[in-house]
């Protein structure tokens, strides 16, 4: 009897090249944000649709990226705090010292003017919370302190270069491209440089991970408690 062969199921990860992989997160996330700067209505649906969208995706690719080291976990906490520190407060200063500073144009959105019904405004406060502290950082490190900074060490082949290798030219590269994404860009660099120092001395992507998560969930409750939505 001539058996044909079991239907295989389709996997995303089986279809995706191991510098694609890193990609598309990073490239679903910036696409929704991009929209929502469109059609600002769309704003609080767009943060949770690309929240949900990076985070599925980090799921279905992850045998394609790098195996994370969490070695120096508890230092990426020390970073993530004086990191939030560095953060409101050179924010804070450039807004005194610098009357046409160029951040000035980022639109503030407070969601309790912007939302309603609450439940609706509970659940955006939730993705608010949740996708900076768990989603984006290692979204964010996979891509800028992985694979493209091993990508600028290895043009050919990524995999050949190692995670937090040493390069000048690379540790400021990243750093700048890092803050060219953010509003807020001076602040960036200088948190971009302590990150890229902190995968240099450590070689773990853990630890930048957690940094990442400590200083955006710390923003995070630094501003539901002040209500200073400049930081959102």
């Amino acid at each position: 009897m001539d058996e044909s062969p079991p239907a295989r199921s389709f996997s995303l990860d089986r279809w995706v090249r191991d510098d694609v992989a890193y990609i598309l997160p990073m490239g679903a996330f910036l696409a929704v944000t991009a929209i929502a700067q469109q059609w600002p209505a769309f704003l609080p649906v767009g943060y949770v649709l690309k929240t949900i969208l990076a985070a599925v995706l980090l799921i279905l690719l992850r045998r394609h990226f790098t195996k994370i080291s969490w070695d120096y976990w508890q230092l990426g906490i020390l970073v993530g705090i004086v990191g939030v520190v560095q953060w409101v407060g050179m924010e804070k200063l450039l807004l005194h010292v610098w009357p046409n500073y160029p951040a000035l144009s980022h639109e503030i959105f407070n969601p309790f003017e912007k939302i309603s019904p609450r439940p609706w405004l509970m659940v955006f406060l939730a993705f608010r919370l949740a996708g900076p502290a768990l989603v984006v950082p290692f979204m964010e490190e996979l891509f800028w302190r992985d694979f493209l900074w091993r990508t600028f060490l290895a043009p050919n082949d990524f995999k050949l270069a190692g995670v937090g290798e040493w390069d000048a030219k690379v540790f400021w590269g990243i750093a700048i491209l890092f803050a060219a994404e953010h509003v807020q860009w001076m602040t960036a660099i200088v948190w971009a440089i302590m990150i890229g120092y902190l995968l240099v001395r450590t070689r773990s992507l853990g630890a930048c991970i957690v940094a990442h998560g400590v200083t955006n969930l710390l923003l995070g409750v630094y501003v539901l408690c002040s209500h200073d939505w400049w930081f959102w």
